[in-house]
């Protein structure tokens, strides 16, 4: 049983169902088309989950189209600061129905209002994806959040609390962990065929932040941008539309991790996975001018390589060939590699008789990872990456951006999640939230 149908309160699919059950002796079957009742491969309106989003932009619009093409997900509504967004995507989810039920909101507080929705695609900049996934949470959805999922070491907390608190199904955006490559290579790392693991490398974008700011531009109107809402959280500052259409990344009030989660929140989560750590975290971090070494309480250490663009100009540790967000996991008898092409190397070439049964995917697509969300939502079981392997996997990151960023070495204790002997670290795992906004 869903949480909040303990409360009393009854789900829309649970409504639908005891609703169908309760008229049963008054209904005319004939009357009822065949795909409402879930014939002709169709999903009855009872077992569909009723989605919303809030935020959709490129990466948005790519998770989305894969979900609208589940037959078991019925899109009701989009939320969006921008009115060429929402009108966007009303657009593509009207044309997909043969229908014009798509519903537009500019306040995200207005979807999350309506009782008919089962769970939200967030995909807005970084700076709402924490608030946005908590309000969620409260007003009782189940939420996939794009990465990174929160701005600071103490909004991943807030948000992985809430989420047990309220009972809700999570998956972070880190899709990776539903593509096969990276699970056979992490199988790999798991089999004990790779001897015992002591290196894992996890590869990013070298760190850079600006706390500048763009010149004031005059506002546009409430209905067309509403900048406000856009800022959300974030500290207030004048409208720039190059923030808008994308330019916020890099400045620190919008962005989280210095870039470092960009890709980090991939690979590292991945090095995580390998070492069998979702349950925990590198305890000290120490940056240089390639990257950042990491030190596994277990033994192993977790190595973040800076690329410079173009790929792979760097590091030859990675071969070129395997695409953007490459891994590697070695240990003493061998090494496994793999990355976004699909491509998986190893040393020695015998163990290359291990990996089978798999095809090939991009890195990028989020379909399995979409599928195990939906999934979940109907079994109340966690995802692959649900909030509590997040909170673990991006604090790496957050430590490993401040490492990098103070200068020093940090060590954090996993278990309370606090930096050991660093006042200045330890207050820099929160940031304040503008007026009226709250975790």
């Amino acid at each position: 049983m869903r949480p909040h149908e303990k409360t009393g309160t009854v789900s829309r699919r649970g409504f639908v169902k005891r609703s169908l059950v309760a008229g049963s002796a008054l209904a005319m079957p004939w009357l009822i088309p065949s795909r409402a009742l879930g014939r002709d491969g169709a999903v009855a309106p009872s077992e569909r989950i009723t989605l919303g989003a809030i935020g959709i932009g490129p990466r948005g619009n790519a998770v989305l189209h894969g979900m609208l093409a589940e037959p078991d997900v019925q899109f009701v509504a989009i939320c969006d600061v921008r009115v060429d967004r929402r009108e966007s995507v009303k657009a593509m989810a009207d044309r997909h129905y043969g229908n014009t039920d798509c519903a537009m909101y500019r306040d995200l507080r207005e979807l999350l209002a309506r009782p008919d929705i089962d769970a939200v695609l967030i995909a807005t900049g970084d700076r709402w994806h924490a608030l946005g996934s908590v309000l969620a949470a409260k007003a009782g959805k189940d939420v996939y959040s794009e990465k990174p999922c929160a701005l600071t070491i103490g909004q991943c907390q807030a948000l992985a609390d809430c989420m047990r608190l309220h009972g809700r199904v999570f998956q972070a955006g880190t899709q990776r962990r539903s593509v096969p490559n990276f699970q056979a290579a992490i199988q790999l790392a798991h089999s004990g065929k790779l001897g015992k693991l002591h290196t894992l490398h996890a590869s990013s974008y070298r760190p850079s932040v600006t706390h500048d700011w763009l010149p004031a531009e005059p506002e546009p109107p409430q209905d067309v941008v509403d900048w406000d809402l856009w800022l959300g959280p974030a500290p207030w500052r004048p409208y720039n539309s190059a923030y808008v259409s994308g330019g916020w990344r890099g400045h620190f009030d919008f962005d989280s991790g210095a870039r470092l989660l960009d890709w980090g929140a991939h690979t590292v989560d991945l090095c995580q996975w390998a070492n069998q750590a979702d349950d925990t975290l590198p305890v000290d971090y120490e940056a240089s001018k390639d990257g950042i070494t990491a030190h596994y309480a277990n033994g192993v250490d977790l190595i973040i390589d800076f690329l410079d663009e173009p790929f792979g100009n760097r590091a030859p540790q990675y071969g070129t060939s395997r695409g953007t967000c490459p891994v590697r996991f070695e240990g003493d008898e061998g090494w496994v590699e793999t990355g976004d092409s699909g491509e998986i190397a190893v040393h020695p070439e015998s163990l290359r008789s291990e990996l089978v049964g798999f095809r090939p995917m991009a890195g990028t697509d989020s379909t399995t990872h979409s599928r195990n969300f939906l999934d979940c939502i109907k079994s109340a079981t966690q995802p692959a990456a649900n909030a509590d392997v997040m909170r673990r996997s991006h604090i790496a990151c957050y430590v490993a951006a401040l490492a990098w960023e103070l200068g020093r070495k940090l060590t954090i204790d996993p278990v309370s999640e606090s930096f050991v002997n660093d006042e200045e670290a330890n207050n820099l795992r929160f940031r304040a939230m503008r007026e009226p906004w709250r975790l």
